[in-house]
């Protein structure tokens, strides 16, 4: 994938950077694979505004993705490469040769006509999915389980990926895009190769319209609101107020937020880059 600097004939194309879509095969998903999505504009059940700056934006529908790759020794053809508005990465529609259909997360280079795997002694190809146990050492690797049989947790954005660089017992060691060494069960599966759209993070949107197409509202900051409304507020000209804290008065910029007890502190080897 590439991307491409528009001629600026509008203010709106003046710093917009978009993508190619070179790699997308097919204009029309499979309908058997999607379903409604509900858009909540950021209120619960109640009617209350939970999350700000949410609303608006195109209709979508899910796609249905199967991170779990349980259809194990059974091959299965790339039909298309399309694109989906639910995440940064592109999606591969797979035929089975027992004729079910699904969709993927796309690996880059991947090709239509491309016979994919899924199973516990497979070629480490691109695309084909195997236990961490079964996968040469330094191979680069994506959609990564955590917990047996779950489903893919980590490493399914855009570009991204990990490297296996060790193994000891029942134990993994996976180098994370952060930086972060950590330990996973040797029976949990992952995908060979890179992530597909790794260009995702070159793109500029252009234009502030363009993310209210993505339902995502305009920001306003704490120090620009009134002192009743958030810690920052209020102050003669520009006075930011203090240290940054949210709105809740929590500090920020720096406060470390992760629990001192979490359950997975044993499986990290080392964390990630500050």
């Amino acid at each position: 994938m590439s991307v491409r600097k528009l001629r600026p004939i509008t203010p709106g194309q003046r710093f917009r950077i978009a993508p190619t879509f070179d790699e997308i095969t097919s204009s029309q998903p499979e309908k058997s694979l999607m379903m409604p999505i509900k858009k909540s504009g950021g209120r619960n059940s109640e009617g209350k505004m939970t999350m700000r700056y949410i609303g608006g934006g195109h209709k979508k529908q899910y796609r249905i993705i199967d991170f779990k790759r349980d259809k194990h020794d059974i091959p299965a053809i790339v039909k298309s490469v399309e694109y989906d508005p639910n995440r940064t990465a592109r999606i591969a529609l797979l035929a089975y040769a027992d004729g079910e259909k699904r969709y993927i997360i796309a690996p880059e280079n991947i090709k239509v006509g491309s016979t994919v795997l899924s199973g516990q002694q497979v070629v480490p190809e691109i695309g084909n999915a195997m236990p961490l146990a079964n996968i040469p050492m330094g191979t680069v690797i994506h959609n990564i389980e955590l917990k047996v049989g779950k489903g893919a947790s980590i490493c399914r954005s855009a570009g991204t990926y990990g490297q296996l660089v060790a193994r000891d017992g029942k134990f993994a060691t996976i180098k994370l895009p952060s930086g972060e060494m950590r330990l996973v069960l040797c029976t949990c599966f992952a995908t060979i190769g890179t992530v597909s759209n790794g260009d995702h993070m070159n793109v500029n949107l252009g234009k502030a319209g363009r993310k209210r197409w993505l339902g995502v509202r305009p920001r306003t900051r704490g120090v620009a609101m009134n002192p009743v409304d958030h810690p920052m507020g209020g102050g003669e000209g520009r006075a930011s107020g203090g240290h940054p804290r949210s709105r809740n008065g929590l500090y920020t910029k720096g406060m470390k937020t992760r629990s001192n007890n979490k359950y997975s502190d044993n499986l990290i080897v080392s964390r990630r880059k500050k």
